[in-house]
């Protein structure tokens, strides 16, 4: 719900932009604002893991809401310069009805994944059960447009770096219990995961869309805090569209 609320909220104000751009713009044409407001969809993945941390592909998802400008590199050359700042909101969908709990066995802010019957009872009859992970990230990237008389058309290329700070951590289990009644569990903790995250990133980008791929350069947990002393990196990727 709370994703939901952030994305609605970006979207009303990039609508009440459209709006106010609207008489200084062509009917159907691209608004008069510098930059880009782009709405990633995609799937993360976890490189470098054990077998037991495997996760359901669909279900790991990735929505990014990214906002960048444009600082030209030189009259016509075709190259840009494009920093910006948005939210990343991830989910991670453990296999076999597993999920993430402290450990207390480890330091204070470390994770162990259990199987879900552990936790709520072996007549846990589970729905649903994921993990968001949510950042506050800065795109950093160089853009190379095929078209250099007008950016804001024909194919584009770009590679870059992110990076992003940990806000907010949670697991969500939907289940009903033996007894038949209805449970929703959601467990906000940081898990072991690092607050921070760094990698690079390429986009392709074509007119109102594009395909991008994001690799993780540091571990998604800090060392020896997450589950079976996992080092395991990020990767992303997917389709966007420019609302922008």
């Amino acid at each position: 719900m709370k994703r939901l609320s952030i994305i609605s909220f970006i979207l009303l104000i990039t609508f009440q932009l459209q709006a106010q751009e609207k008489e200084r713009t062509s009917i159907g044409g691209r608004p008069n604002i510098k930059g880009d407001l782009f709405l990633d969809f995609g799937f993360n993945m976890l490189n470098n893991r054990p077998d037991d941390l495997d996760t359901r592909f669909i279900a790991s998802r990735v929505v990014n809401v990214y906002y960048q400008t444009q600082i030209d590199l030189g009259e016509n050359t075709g190259f840009t310069f494009n920093p910006g700042f948005g939210l990343g909101l991830e989910k991670l969908a453990f296999k076999d009805q597993m999920t993430l709990v402290s450990d207390p066995d480890k330091a204070v802010n470390s994770s162990m994944l259990v199987p879900i019957s552990e936790v709520y009872g072996a007549d846990a009859s589970v729905s649903s059960n994921t993990m968001a992970i949510n950042y506050f990230d800065v795109p950093l990237e160089f853009r190379y447009h095929v078209n250099k008389k007008d950016y804001n058309s024909g194919i584009r290329v770009a590679v870059g770096g992110k990076i992003g700070l940990l806000y907010n951590a949670h697991s969500k289990i939907s289940f009903t219990d033996g007894d038949g009644l209805e449970q929703k569990i959601k467990n906000s903790q940081n898990f072991g995961l690092n607050p921070i995250r760094y990698g690079v990133y390429t986009r392709l980008g074509f007119p109102g869309f594009n395909v991008w791929g994001y690799y993780g350069l540091n571990g998604v947990f800090e060392g020896n805090k997450g589950p079976y002393g996992t080092e395991s990196t990020q990767f992303n990727f997917g389709l966007s569209v420019a609302l922008f």
